[in-house]
């Protein structure tokens, strides 16, 4: 029997897919959030902004000696929406 789909949310704070346990937004969960924000995609801006905002306070505070790249974090949490979003 097939098991029933699960939603793929973070594990925080360590911001993986609790279902795939790839790094999120894994891209089931990209997938989901342009379809719950379907005609809205400053909505879906204004999401993943704060979504970025929590997600470098949480991997900061795990690795407090390492030096997150903001360019990389912006790619994963927000620039794939603003790519797909634009006509």
């Amino acid at each position: 029997m097939p098991l029933p789909d699960r939603p793929h949310l973070p594990l925080r704070p360590l911001w993986l897919c609790r279902t795939c346990g790839t790094p999120w937004p894994c891209a089931d969960a990209r997938l989901t959030l342009l379809d719950e924000y379907a005609g809205d995609p400053v909505g879906l801006s204004v999401y993943l902004c704060g979504v970025l905002h929590e997600a470098t306070a949480d991997l900061h505070r795990l690795h407090p000696a390492e030096r997150l790249d903001p360019a990389a974090l912006f790619a994963r949490f927000l620039g794939w929406a603003r790519r797909r979003a634009m006509p």
